[in-house]
């Protein structure tokens, strides 16, 4: 069986959480051991020299930035295709109904030629053929904003690398020359992640504050703003498989993330899986079970919270067994076999379609614009 993996054209441009998982899960798929019963091959499309109609099965990664087009296109070809949307756990009955009235107003002001992104979401979700959310809070959005039956929509979560669970801080420390307990962010530079909340909420706490991500042309304001706190040192983008990054992970006293939303931060995960606890935005998808002294969720604009939150894992720092073994199943090898399986049934037509449980209006095809 022949698997394409898609996503909206921009995706590689730059490097994030999206990107290491489209990255990642190919990866895997691909390390699986063969069978001549199930034969598998997955690679990235190329649409501008690969047809969709020479795939058996289609995977699209985001039900944004205009990949419902991708759907819509292998719908009229029938291939079937599965979905993760990687939408925002923030989505419920009320904002979803505060979306569709926009999108009803913006289509009858402009004649039906404006369409919004939650339309163009909903589109997305509606030819899905299975649809993979990464935890249940994701599951919850899709079924209270989006109407999708709970049922119908399977649950898988990321995977991590596992030179993260083996990873020693002493490279980190030699590189850099930090010795003593740090808190370490790792993300795109940006006031959506929130790097200077978080610095700002640990001025005057003693604690040095180290960034890794990469800082977008558009955002070096916002950097200049961080690199003039004295207790604030970037160290700029480090790839993903850098063993710089790993060692900071487990050199770090504790990570944290405090950003406006995440579905399934890696980051986070990479963080766990070194031994180091985190403190992270209340708005996410990421659920573990008994986490709490290792895992301290908080408002993303409580300052006063995350400097707490902070302060408390520094004075008692859990022990680095119990916060790896949180993680210790989020393997890519479980998560790429679990997803083989998902194509598997699909190429099979022995799943459970997708289709949304509540009546909603197809998008007339002369839409063009997004707002």
């Amino acid at each position: 069986m022949r698997v394409g993996i898609l996503s909206y054209p921009m995706l590689f441009q730059r490097d994030g959480g999206l990107q290491i998982q489209v990255r990642e899960t190919l990866a895997a798929l691909n390390r699986l051991p063969p069978s001549a019963a199930r034969p598998l091959a997955v690679q990235l499309v190329d649409a501008n020299h690969e047809r969709l109609a020479d795939f058996d099965v289609l995977h699209v990664f985001s039900a944004s930035n205009g990949t419902y087009r991708i759907l819509e296109t292998a719908s009229e070809l029938g291939v079937p295709v599965v979905l993760s949307p990687l939408l925002p756990p923030s989505w419920n009955r009320g904002s979803a109904w505060r979306a569709r009235l926009a999108d009803r107003l913006a289509g009858r002001l402009t004649e039906w030629m404006v369409q919004t992104s939650y339309a163009q979401t909903r589109r997305a979700l509606q030819l899905a053929n299975m649809v993979i959310a990464l935890g249940e809070a994701e599951r919850d959005a899709l079924v209270h904003g989006f109407g999708l039956a709970a049922e119908t929509i399977r649950v898988l979560p990321n995977g991590i690398n596992p030179h993260f669970f083996t990873a020693n801080g002493d490279l980190f420390r030699r590189e850099t020359g930090i010795a003593g307990p740090f808190v370490l962010m790792v993300g795109s530079i940006s006031p959506y992640k929130n790097q200077l909340g978080l610095a700002r909420a640990l001025t005057g706490a003693n604690v040095p504050v180290v960034l890794i991500g990469a800082a977008p042309r558009g955002q070096q304001a916002y950097l200049q703003q961080l690199l003039d706190l004295p207790h604030v040192r970037w160290l700029g983008a480090l790839d993903h498989a850098d063993p710089l990054l790993a060692s900071a992970y487990h050199a770090a006293a504790v990570a944290a993330l405090p950003s406006q939303g995440e579905v399934f931060p890696l980051s986070v995960l990479e963080a766990l899986a070194a031994g180091t606890p985190v403190v992270m935005t209340a708005q996410s998808a990421l659920d573990l079970p008994d986490s709490a002294f290792a895992l301290r969720k908080v408002r993303w604009d409580d300052g006063a919270a995350q400097r707490l939150a902070i302060m408390e894992l520094l004075a008692l720092a859990p022990e680095r067994d119990r916060v790896q073994a949180l993680v210790e199943r989020f393997t890519w090898e479980r998560v790429a076999a679990r997803i083989a399986d998902c194509y598997f049934q699909l190429h099979a037509g022995t799943a459970v379609s997708g289709t949304s449980s509540t009546s909603t209006t197809m998008l007339p095809t002369r839409r063009s614009h997004a707002v």
